[in-house]
């Protein structure tokens, strides 16, 4: 008996150039991946590998040159502006290393933001879950000044999991954290993955946090060259090294 795999979002043929002329380069080569449901993903390789370029392409912040890219069954690469930035605030949830916080409002304000912004409303049951597993709630009328760093990154993570999103990407989310709030919001992110069947697509340089996740992509000048199931840090570590990082 075969099950079937559901894909979050995939990929096939994936291309994607900057500049024109003599002047371009190929961020990505004619890549095709599937990233699978209820599945945490690490995406590595050197840098200039195309790590980032493959996470906004996937998530639709960025256009391909070529080929085809879906979110669930969407085919995105073919929709217009307005259609992608619907499907991203419907289904997707991001976590950049730059937390992206809005100043003037509140920790609270800012977790809710996306539904707020779709007029969706709050389920409270989620919510109070969420922030009891990420520690938030002694700090939710707290500006983004008044939280440390490793606080306002699990307010970034809040609000990408409070609207309940198909799937989530994440962009180096432990970089700007020291390593015990990194470990802390690792393992919460494997949790959503494992006990809320949460889809996490992570861009990372860090074998560490890579060891998180279910599976590794490396990649090396725009494609995918290897991939890797059930991650240690240290075997994460020699296939780096052998890539040359």
């Amino acid at each position: 008996m075969t099950t079937t795999v559901t894909l979050a979002a995939s990929m096939r043929g994936g291309t994607k150039d900057y500049g024109h002329g003599d002047a371009a380069v190929r961020a990505l080569d004619g890549i095709d991946v599937d990233i699978a449901t209820a599945e945490f993903t690490a995406i590595m390789g050197p840098s200039g590998s195309g790590k980032s370029t493959l996470l906004h392409t996937l998530a639709g912040l960025d256009r391909l040159t070529a080929g085809q890219s879906w979110i669930g069954e969407t085919e995105i690469s073919a929709l217009s502006e307005d259609k992608i930035t619907q499907v991203r605030r419907d289904k997707i949830g991001f976590v950049f290393q730059a937390f992206n916080l809005i100043p003037s409002l509140s920790a609270k304000e800012n977790i809710t933001l996306p539904l707020d912004i779709s007029g969706r409303d709050i389920d409270p049951a989620w919510f109070d879950e969420i922030i009891g597993i990420l520690g938030l709630g002694d700090r939710l009328t707290h500006l983004p000044a008044e939280l440390s760093g490793g606080q306002q990154q699990r307010v970034a993570v809040a609000r990408a999991l409070v609207a309940r999103p198909e799937l989530i990407f994440a962009d180096e989310p432990s970089g700007n954290l020291d390593s015990r709030s990194g470990a802390e919001l690792l393992g919460f992110m494997r949790r959503a993955v494992k006990e809320f069947g949460q889809t996490i697509a992570m861009v990372t340089h860090d074998p560490t946090a890579a060891s998180y996740s279910d599976r590794v992509l490396f990649l090396a000048d725009g494609r995918i060259v290897d991939e890797m199931r059930e991650p240690t840090a240290d075997a994460v570590l020699d296939r780096m090294k052998q890539m040359g990082h």
